[in-house]
């Protein structure tokens, strides 16, 4: 099946309301904030929608892993354990994102874990620019890379 990784990179704020509307409902509020999608049509025309604001392209098993373990967090940002995996029997971060990959779980199954993942600023080419000149729009695998750097 496979996820999306979206960051947001840049502000809204002379944005237009529609571009602003749709941010919303991906759930970027804020720069820096990354969210992880299905891939779907519908999903797919949200993010043509926004290119201009965010940078998204498809995770691998390892960055989820990674990304989960890091930064997953608790409503009351207290910081998700194994131990709160295993109130839904999983029993580990990577067997977590291997039944997201595929499509078991969905992060909004799990009440009490936020969806958004905050990230560090990092340096980049361009927030102007398309990839890959600059860093907006689709990526690829080459979100990996990114999402690794602002962990």
């Amino acid at each position: 099946m496979g996820l999306y990784a979206v960051i947001r990179l840049r502000s809204g704020i002379k944005a237009p309301k529609e571009i602003k509307d749709t941010l919303m409902l991906l759930n970027l509020r804020y720069i820096n904030n990354c969210v992880i999608l299905p891939i779907n049509d519908s999903i797919k025309g949200m993010l043509e929608k926004v290119k201009d604001y965010v940078t998204y392209g498809e995770i691998d098993e390892d960055t989820l892993t990674l990304l989960l373990e890091k930064k997953l967090r608790k409503i009351g940002d207290k910081k998700v354990t194994e131990e709160d995996l295993k109130k839904y029997n999983i029993s580990s971060f990577r067997e977590l994102a291997k039944k997201l990959l595929n499509g078991e779980v969905k992060l909004k199954d799990f009440k009490e874990f936020k969806r958004v993942f905050r990230l560090r600023p990092t340096k980049l080419k361009s927030k102007k620019l398309h990839f890959p000149k600059g860093d907006l729009g689709y990526r690829g695998e080459k979100i990996n890379e990114l999402i690794k750097r602002m962990i």
